[in-house]
């Protein structure tokens, strides 16, 4: 019934190849294009069929044995995949949401000498992304979880010819690296640890059946659980692992909504979902998690609200927004952060492919007007509405979702999270607080962002005014789909209270209800409360609003005069709380050093100078023995001599 549950990740792994392979010699754009956006939507069509045939299911758990992998001792791990309506959901926005960009790629793409190069990237991503939430193991998943890491390397890297480009791809690379190592720790302790106790196993429903064999919030499963949050914290971008994404926005921008929207980033959060079991078993963890994840979303807000590049403002608004999801589950909100995992991923989708077509648009008039300005910096933006109306009202309705406002998608879903960040038993008020503030400081720089970009006097060159156009059907028919599911995707999560039934709260049951329900982990509070804290944080939100709107539509002067008062201040957040100039002093240029003494000192002088010295010996020695070799006979009879004199005189004074 679901044993062709491999088709999924088979067509778009089919799409990388034929394009990595034959792309070059194919050069035709639009079949490169049609190729790899046929592939992933024929994944997508899979996905539903699946998707709606487990909706109908009474069993909610269906594993797909592909291939036997790999046997040592009792231990045997197989090539399989597992839908539950986790990994039902993840497949459906990885490769609904990645069939957009596909689509979008194309025109926006357009004559890139790398096309066939770009496409077979995208596809090999979405690949790798399916094959991580797919798979019914830890190996498996690994596998999709370095995959994911490759990729975001050639996809960021995509412009290697630039240096700043392939910085940073490197970055991305490395940091990840750092993560991984902790998903690698906690997988051999977890297995370690059930072997010990005669469960030699790695598979996600085994895990989940002998998760009670673990104490209870004991020291190995809280180890066990910190180790796989670090990996979360590199792939999903928290404190301290977060740097990397903003660098990512030298990637070309369907990249940049790729990872930050429909893969990626949201492995780690899905992970943590996967092993919900494990992780509601160690309370410590959990309130590591939620703090970790209030303060990045906080501490990200922040550097948002600064920031003059269009794409780097929605790169630190991903990684505020994964700091909502890691507090909702650190929490206990394991629901609400998949939720919001959904719904990030249709506005977030749409505003990266808004900036994009911005980017496209401002690029043409200045390539018209032979220009050489930054196409992605507000500064040089304004009355774009007029220019791009589709571009506006998609990625205004999108803006306003992420805002949190009612009868938005994220609205529902933030909600949720700041609910349970106040009222359940893992949470706490100060949680809360830190998230509301988030969600202030989100509404005021995204509207920054839409009142600097399509409002306002138009600020670009004269010469390029009247050569801004709209952006083509391929790029705008992406823009529109994610447009409404930004406005109608939250309505599968309409809380009780607002008189709905909270349909993605009982879908996900039987995924974290049993964890739930051990661990007593629960949300209570009066309905008074729960309006009241609803009340307070759309107030919030719409204060924001407003503040951006008086600074930069009502009273343009005042960003500046705020800058002049408080230079301190904004340069710091300008520049990112120097965490980067941090890291650099602390880490990398010690490692660079260390590299360097290493190289000098260890690899120069003691192991070249082994193996060249031994050469050098070698040599001596050859030069010597090549005197008893002359030709000559009278040397060879006075080799004789000396050899006859020598065996003499030793036997007589022996």
């Amino acid at each position: 019934m679901y044993d062709k549950l491999w088709l999924i990740p088979f067509f778009p792994l089919v799409g990388s190849i034929i394009n990595g392979l034959l792309g070059k010699k194919i050069k035709n754009e639009k079949v490169i294009g049609g190729i790899s956006t046929v592939a992933i939507a024929l994944s997508f069509v899979v996905s539903c069929k699946y998707f709606f045939q487990l909706l109908g299911d009474t069993d909610k758990t269906h594993e797909s044995i592909v291939a036997s992998w790999m046997s040592v001792g009792s231990l045997q791990v197989d090539w399989g995949f597992l839908l539950d309506p986790l990994s039902a959901l993840m497949i459906m926005v990885v490769t609904g949401v990645g069939s957009l960009i596909h689509l979008y790629s194309i025109g926006y793409m357009h004559g890139e000498e790398g096309f066939y190069r770009f496409f077979s990237y995208l596809n090999l991503f979405c690949f790798s992304m399916l094959m991580l939430v797919l798979g019914n193991n830890a190996l498996v998943m690994f596998v999709g979880w370095e995959g994911v890491g490759l990729c975001s390397y050639l996809l960021i890297g995509y412009y290697f010819e630039k240096k700043s480009a392939g910085d940073a791809a490197k970055k991305a690379f490395v940091v990840n690296r750092i993560g991984d190592f902790g998903f690698l720790l906690g997988l051999f302790l977890l297995f370690w640890t059930l072997g010990s106790k005669g469960v030699w196993t790695i598979q996600f429903t085994e895990i989940a059946a002998n998760a009670h064999l673990l104490e209870s919030g004991g020291v190995i499963v809280t180890i066990i659980t910190l180790c796989f949050f670090l990996g979360a914290c590199g792939k999903s971008a928290q404190i301290p692992l977060f740097t990397w994404l903003p660098d990512a926005m030298e990637g070309p921008t369907p990249v940049s909504a790729l990872i930050h929207a429909a893969t990626m980033v949201t492995a780690g959060v899905y992970m943590i979902g996967r092993m919900c079991g494990l992780f509601a078993m160690a309370p410590t963890t959990m309130m590591v998690v939620a703090t970790v994840g209030a303060a990045t979303a906080l501490f990200a807000a922040t550097i948002g609200l600064a920031q003059n590049d269009i794409k780097r403002v929605l790169a630190y608004s991903t990684v505020s927004q994964l700091g909502y999801m890691f507090l909702a589950m650190g929490v206990g909100a394991f629901s609400a952060g998949i939720f919001h995992l959904m719904t990030h991923a249709f506005f977030k989708a749409c505003l990266f492919l808004g900036s994009g077509s911005v980017i496209h648009g401002m690029h043409h008039g200045y390539h018209h007007a032979h220009l050489h300005d930054d196409p992605q910096d507000m500064r040089n933006m304004g009355g774009l509405r007029k220019k791009m109306p589709i571009t506006f009202i998609t990625f205004l309705v999108s803006t306003i979702a992420i805002s949190g406002i009612p009868l938005f998608s994220g609205f529902f879903s933030k909600d949720e999270i700041l609910w349970w960040s106040f009222g359940s038993n893992r949470g706490h008020w100060s949680l809360w607080l830190l998230g509301a503030i988030a969600a202030g400081m989100t509404a005021f720089y995204m509207f920054r962002l839409v009142f600097m970009t399509f409002y306002g006097e138009q600020r670009t060159d004269a010469r390029a005014k009247d050569h801004i156009p709209e952006s083509p059907l391929t790029i705008t028919i992406p823009l529109m789909v994610l447009g409404v599911l930004a406005v109608i995707g939250g309505y599968v999560g309409v809380p009780a209270i607002l008189g709905g039934a909270n349909h993605i709260h009982h879908y996900f049951e039987p995924v974290f209800g049993e964890a739930i329900k051990l661990n007593n982990i629960s949300a209570h509070g009066s309905h008074a409360t729960e309006y009241a804290l609803m009340a307070i944080s759309v107030g919030i939100a719409v204060f924001g609003i407003f503040l951006a709107w008086t600074m930069y539509v009502k009273n343009p002067a005042l960003p500046g005069q705020f800058v002049a008062k408080f230079t301190g201040l904004h340069r710091v957040i300008f520049n990112k709380w120097y965490v980067d100039e941090i890291y650099d002093a602390l880490f990398v240029n010690p490692t660079k050093r260390l590299g360097t003494f290493l190289w000098r000192g260890i690899d120069v002088r003691v192991v070249d100078g082994i193996v060249n010295g031994v050469g050098k010996l070698v040599n001596v020695g050859s030069m010597l023995l090549r005197y008893t070799q002359t030709g000559y006979v009278h040397n060879y009879a006075f080799m004789m001599v000396v050899g006859m004199l020598f065996i003499v005189g030793f036997y007589i004074l022996r």
